[in-house]
């Protein structure tokens, strides 16, 4: 047999292996002209292309006799001509070989071309956005084909400590104007609650009859009021990058983001089983150059494997605190993969609207409040604004808007997207590293610029006004703020605006207790920021991603140590000084396509404020971290927290007093 008639099974095995790496690994826009062209090759070269024939030897040993033929050891069995495409003399093997190939390309169509056609237009939802002691953002979702507009009342109540006790009566709440030019979706804030408690609401016509969707009501729980300084102890969710159906699992679950799944299975369970000594050390790598193991010496890792292993570690079954918000990093849909939309409104809402519609996302949305920032997938692969809005930014944000952005905190700044917020002694800065970066083709590094003038401005203005009233400061940028990571990141994330990242950077350190939220690389990764200043402190961050998306094996582009270091000033044990780098990786857990951390604050303990985070990876807990915090100066004004809110609000209700609003 010769060498030409092997040309067609090499062809199809690449086409078959660049269909996994599409539909499995990555799905990187190459594929849209290498698969068709791969699948039509295949197709020509097995009609032009020498077959064997009957007389032929097939293989080592096989030969054509006057019976039947014989087949010797050696020979390509039917298995390995279906796996490899090989000639073969049996029609109903080839072309069962083309139809596998065709049914490949199937579904590569399928994962391709499937935002252009899922329109989800009929979708209907509600979802809870910016959280405050004294209201709650709600976005609704509800669409009349009969009109061009409607109007929808929201109808609420507090949340009754009897649950069985459903007499309370439902309060009036606004008004939702629904019209089609905003894509049937509008932002409504919920005012007059009090802090620390829970609500629930419902959808409602403007005559008060209760809508078939929500079901059932929606609860919610109001923050607490930051001006009352007591400890805090809750959790919350942070991560970015989802698309739905991937790792492809077929035209079934077109709408399924497997990452969500994971997650609310996460929150909805009741326990955690954790062992007594858990959470007492900060997780480190054994060797600064070495990346950290999944399974970590010194914490827990994998609990059913540290039973087998030490039966006198006890394990406890604890409660964990309430989560309470998820922060989504970026790219909650991804407008050029695995083909460009267009710079087209309609195609970017119809991204948006399909993610809700997403069975998945739903058991998130409707149980947890989310607060967004976006990236560059949002718009289009690495964008940068320039400050000038250039497109496709009014088209993307107009979507980002309507199914994002309106519902996050207002900024302070009229028309921005970068926003602050508090949650009790616990305060948030969400970046913009969008809309005002610099172009990459910029090439004085001096004047670059992630965040523009007004958005620094207001960073530094935060941390001026943070920096002794609340006890942990975390600043959330889409793309990693470290320099560790290669490839585009060199030039994408904050490595590639050197100038102002030092510039920064400097500050942070004279701020205790700050940590960086960041997401993008398709990794984890825990980094801390050192300093020569031993009056300083160390800023660390903790990047996150993806929650549903590909990471690619075998290529990893995390350096464990920056080159520039410094020569401690304390000496070690046995007397010689220590070099630390200024940047160092304390965890680097590449793999996963779908990770999440959570992070859980503790600080009733004014002497010994707690941050704890927890990795997820595929489901399975995978890094833990303890940070014990310094001590804050608590602000002038000081109360008795939620003791105060809940008694205050009592008395009133004893002498028949309902006030509407808290002070």
């Amino acid at each position: 047999m010769t060498l030409l008639q092997y040309l067609p099974a090499l062809i199809s095995s690449l086409f078959r292996i660049f269909t996994y790496i599409f539909l499995q690994i990555i799905p990187t826009r190459l594929a849209q002209a290498v698969l068709p062209a791969f699948y039509l090759l295949h197709l020509i070269t097995t009609w032009i292309c020498p077959k064997p024939n009957s007389t032929q030897v097939h293989g080592k040993g096989e030969k054509q006799l006057n019976g039947p033929v014989v087949r010797r050891k050696g020979h390509a069995k039917p298995l390995s001509t279906i796996c490899f495409s090989l000639p073969t003399t049996s029609k109903r093997l080839h072309w069962l070989n083309i139809s596998i190939n065709t049914l490949l390309l199937l579904a590569a169509a399928d994962l391709a071309v499937t935002p252009f056609f899922d329109t989800a237009s009929s979708v209907v939802f509600t979802r809870m956005g910016a959280v405050y002691p004294d209201s709650v953002k709600l976005v609704v979702r509800y669409p009349n084909p009969n009109a061009t507009e409607h109007t929808l009342l929201l109808v609420y109540r507090e949340v009754q400590k009897n649950a069985s006790d459903v007499s309370a009566l439902w309060k009036d709440g606004p008004q939702l104007q629904l019209k089609e030019e905003s894509d049937w979706v509008d932002t409504a804030r919920l005012a007059n609650l009090w802090p620390s408690t829970s609500y629930e609401y419902m959808l409602s016509t403007l005559n008060r009859t209760i809508l078939p969707y929500p079901s059932a009501p929606i609860q919610f729980r109001t923050f607490p009021d930051p001006r009352l300084q007591s400890g805090s102890h809750f959790r919350f969710i942070a991560s970015s990058c989802i698309t739905p159906n991937f790792p492809y699992r077929g035209p079934l679950h077109r709408r399924t983001i497997r990452g969500y799944d994971l997650l609310a299975d996460y929150i909805h369970s009741s326990s955690l089983p954790v062992a007594q000594e858990a959470f007492t050390e900060p997780i480190e790598t054994s060797h600064p150059d070495e990346p950290q193991n999944d399974t970590v010496s010194g914490n827990v890792s994998d609990v059913d494997a540290q039973i087998r292993e030490s039966k006198t570690t006890p394990i406890t079954y604890i409660t964990p605190p309430s989560t309470d918000f998820m922060l989504f990093l970026g790219d909650f849909i991804y407008a050029d993969v695995p083909l460009y939309i267009g710079d087209d409104r309609e195609a970017y809402r119809r991204l948006y609207r399909r993610n809700y519609e997403s069975p998945s996302f739903k058991k998130i949305y409707e149980s947890l409040p989310v607060f967004h920032a976006y990236d560059d997938h949002e718009f289009i692969n690495n964008y940068g604004g320039e400050g000038k809005d250039i497109p496709p930014y009014d088209n993307a944000s107009d979507a980002y808007n309507i199914y994002a952005g309106n519902a996050n905190y207002d900024s302070r700044q009229p028309g921005q997207n970068f926003y602050d917020f508090q949650h009790g002694d616990i305060a948030f800065f969400v970046m913009d590293t969008r809309r005002y970066r610099s172009a990459a083709t910029e090439s004085d590094l001096a004047s670059r610029t992630m965040l523009g003038d007004e958005q620094l401005s207001a960073l530094y203005n935060w941390l001026y006004k943070v920096n002794e009233t609340s006890t942990f400061k975390f600043i959330v940028s889409s793309v990693p703020f470290t320099s560790l990571w290669g490839h585009d990141a060199a030039i994408d994330s904050w490595a590639g605006f050197p100038s102002e990242k030092a510039a920064l950077l400097n500050v942070l350190h004279s701020v205790p207790n700050v940590v960086i939220l960041s997401g993008d690389r398709h990794e984890f990764a825990a980094i801390e920021f050192n300093t020569n200043d031993p009056n300083s402190h160390i800023v660390r961050e903790f990047s996150t991603s993806p929650l549903s998306m590909f990471y690619i094996p075998f290529v990893h582009t995390l350096r464990m140590r920056s080159e520039e270091s410094f020569i401690s000033n304390s000496s070690s044990v046995d007397g010689s000084y220590e070099e630390v780098p200024y940047e160092r990786a304390v965890a680097y857990l590449p793999k996963g396509n779908s990770k999440w951390s959570t992070f859980e604050i503790d600080t009733r303990d004014v002497e010994k404020p707690v941050l704890r985070i927890e990795t997820v990876i595929d489901g399975q807990p995978a890094y833990h971290f303890e940070m014990v915090g310094v001590r804050v100066r608590p602000p002038n004004f000081t109360g008795l927290g939620s003791f105060v809110v809940t008694n205050v609000k009592d008395l009133f209700e004893k002498i028949g007093l309902q006030p509407r609003r808290w002070f």
